[in-house]
Formats: structure tokens, sequence, C-alpha cells
């Protein structure tokens, strides 16, 4: 099982450097999206998932009697997804406005972009 999780996460991490080299903005969002998916992946597969019992210590015992699952890597990925979430939040808020002030998504234009116009900017926001 965990071959099997390992593998498709490294499946999910060459596509999304695939698609984050491409100079498209959304396909490198998607592939921000992806990366984050596939390290929560491989963070549940390093966590040696065992559903045979769940993860409780019996009375009177100090140590758990059986293999058991291990609840921290699925805490851990938990907090991966809500602060994965913010990140995709703020990014969709540059990328909007990245394309609202300067009319495209292409990296290199992005990169090449002079001179914005100050009547396309929010009152307040303007450059001197």
């Amino acid at each position: 099982m965990e071959t099997v999780l390992a593998l498709l996460g490294g499946a999910m991490i060459a596509g999304s450097v695939y698609l984050m080299l491409d100079k498209n903005l959304i396909r490198f969002i998607f592939g921000l999206v992806l990366a984050s998916n596939a390290v929560n992946l491989l963070i549940f597969a390093a966590g040696r998932p065992n559903t045979s019992h769940p993860p409780l210590i019996p009375d009177g015992s100090s140590i758990p009697a059986t293999a058991i699952a291990n609840s921290l890597p699925q805490a851990l990925i938990l907090t991966a997804i809500v602060i994965g979430f913010a990140l995709l939040v703020f990014v969709f808020i540059l990328f909007f406005r990245a394309y609202d002030t300067l009319g495209t998504i292409d990296t290199d234009a992005l990169n090449d972009a002079e001179g914005i116009d100050n009547s396309r900017m929010p009152q307040g926001e303007q450059t001197p």
C-alpha cells in the first residue's frame, strides 16, 4: 500500500513540476495545487497507514498492544490542507490582480511589464 501511495505521490509531483514550468500562469496555479496535494499524500504514506486498529491504548497499559494507525501524519495533513487552501486563495487574488492590471497571463509578458497605466488602478493605489 505504501509503495502505491509513494509512486502516486511521485507521479503527482512530476505532473506539478511540468505544469509549473509552463509559461501560463493558470497552469502554474494548477501545478501548485497539485504539488500541495502530492505532498499531503506523501506525508500520509510516510505515516504507514494501518486501518486494522484505531489509535487507542487499552486501560492500564502505557503502550499500544498491537500495531495501530499513527495519528500524527493525519493531523499534519489536516494542517497542511488548511494552509494550502489559504495559499491557494492568496495566489488566486494575486493572479486576478495581475491579470486585471496587466491584461495578460503569460509569465514572460508579466516579467517584461513596464509602465503601468495609473488610470486602470483603483483610487489610492496609484504609483507616483
